[in-house]
């Protein structure tokens, strides 16, 4: 062939791979058929029984399954082992990591001490704690989530004594904050201490958890002086992810999902993560590791996202830019089964313009083929923000298109929502959150179920095509491409020997 020939079939084929086509989004032709099949495979039957396998894990080893401890190991080697028996390439790669170890964590009232647990990315108090008097923030559905909940008092100087629920406590601490509060108290919403909770982002002043009994007597001692020490130090642990891949698909292109897997330590943590980690584990042992698709897909089981995100955070900061580059787009699954449960989806576009701004290029088209799933079911859907709660945090911070599913957690259910959707309007969507009561009777099935197949459907289009999200384009419109160039070409020889002719 002559060097004007290859040009002209080069430029030919790239011309019509990269042409637009009528409909871009994942539901290409070879994407539907091997999606459908899957989300008919993964059942909640099949999901079910990862949980109850998570749940005895659970029993066995203190009943907690949270990084660091005999039950998170022993998740580890169940998730692992049934993808090895699968033929998935499994690894379990290990990460470092800080944590604290608490030296005081009291807050006394009237010479008696009450436990108050610091929160993740919560300052110190110095030693001998800080002291101020007990101001405390009226109740109700969305207590200290405003500023004008604030009002009418004097927290100048003050320890903040708030309830749990309405909103993240990252805000509630900042509102005390602004009122000029020197320390804040949030008092679990639910039975037991409030431990293993975050402030996402380094925290203004003292924040700690305290129990809903304690919470509750707190609250008649308002004006009571009260000193509040709450002081650490770090010290280094090494933990583990589960990662696994198929054996079949482009390694430069690859389509990943992931869930964390490790617990809160108060609990075996079913609802979360337990529901995303068997969703995505049954999605994947139905995948099998040799699916017929174009890009590979691999699947991640984080740890210690509980301790702050840190399982993914720091496997995606090991990667180099080519690594990253290979990564077409993540999937996320945290809390697919809340037994008040919403149907939320991660705001790629940033429609609902709540909070953060849109994900990278590509965000918006995966919440669109979740919200197409779903619509096709007849299941209405609400956008969530990109918190930087969960696991996709740092894929978008690389710029790594994201999306995926959410059922709710210690937020409260509105009375539009539960007449759309069902279960209970003024109530947490996940009353058992960051519990000891999320067990196997905190999981709405229905939910999981329908969340479950959502998963099994847009991962596996995905693996067909990741058109619609950076335009790589799937095998057989490539070929479709070269067949099509290859008769243009003959057709232009042909006409150029009749001319000559």
């Amino acid at each position: 062939m002559s060097g004007r020939t290859k040009l002209a079939t080069v430029l030919a084929i790239s011309a019509l791979v990269a042409a637009p086509t009528a409909t871009a989004s994942a539901a290409e032709p070879a994407g539907p058929a091997l999606a459908k099949k899957l989300s008919k495979k993964v059942t909640v039957e099949g999901v079910n029984r990862h949980l109850i396998a998570f749940q005895r894990i659970a029993d066995r080893n203190g009943g907690t399954r949270a990084a660091l401890t005999p039950g998170y190991d022993a998740s580890v080697d169940y998730v692992a082992g049934k993808l090895r028996d699968e033929g998935f390439i499994v690894t379990t790669p290990t990460f470092s990591y800080e944590i604290n170890v608490n030296d005081a964590e009291t807050a006394r009232v009237d010479g008696v001490n009450y436990q108050a647990l610091i929160m993740v990315a919560s300052p110190q108090t110095p030693a001998g704690g800080v002291t101020g008097p007990l101001r405390v923030v009226p109740e109700d559905a969305g207590t200290g989530c405003e500023a004008s909940d604030f009002a009418g008092q004097d927290f100048t100087g003050s320890v903040a004594l708030i309830r749990r629920g309405g909103c993240t406590f990252e805000q509630k601490h900042l509102n005390a904050h602004a009122a000029g509060a020197i320390a804040v108290l949030v008092s679990n919403n639910t039975a037991g201490p409030l431990s293993d909770v975050t402030l996402t982002n380094p925290g203004k002043i003292p924040t700690g958890g305290i129990s809903q009994a304690d919470g509750t007597t707190l609250a008649g001692k308002a004006g009571s002086a009260v000193t509040v020490d709450m002081r650490f130090h770090s010290e280094t642990r090494t933990e583990r992810n589960v990662i696994a891949q198929t054996r079949t698909g482009r390694t430069n292109n690859v389509v990943m999902a992931g869930a964390h897997l490790d617990s809160v330590e108060l609990g075996a943590g079913i609802n979360d993560n337990g529901t995303g980690s068997a969703a995505l584990l049954e999605t994947a042992l139905q995948l099998g590791s040799r699916p017929k698709v174009d890009n590979a897909v691999r699947f991640a089981w984080w740890g210690a996202e509980e301790r702050g995100l840190i399982g993914s955070e720091e496997w995606v900061r090991s990667l180099t830019f080519e690594q990253q580059l290979d990564i077409a787009l993540y999937l996320n699954f945290d809390m697919v089964g809340s037994p008040n449960a919403a149907y939320f989806i991660y705001d790629g576009d940033n429609s609902d313009g709540v909070g953060a701004g849109p994900g990278p290029f590509g965000s918006a088209q995966i919440e669109k083929a979740f919200a197409d799933y779903f619509a096709a079911k007849g299941v209405p859907t609400e956008g969530t923000d990109f918190s930087g709660r969960s696991d996709y945090g740092e894929f978008i911070a690389q710029g790594i298109p994201a999306g995926g599913l959410f059922t709710g957690a210690e937020g409260v259910k509105t009375a539009a929502q539960a007449a759309k959707w069902g279960g209970t309007a003024g109530v947490a969507y996940d009353p058992c959150y960051h519990a000891a009561c999320d067990s196997l009777g905190n999981v709405d099935r229905v939910a999981l179920g329908r969340n479950a197949g959502a998963i099994a459907f847009v991962t596996a289009a995905y693996g067909v095509s990741t058109e619609d999200v950076n335009g790589v384009p799937p095998r057989s419109k490539r070929a479709e491409a070269r067949a099509a160039a290859k008769m243009s070409l003959t057709a232009h020889e042909d006409h150029s020997h009749a001319a000559v002719s």
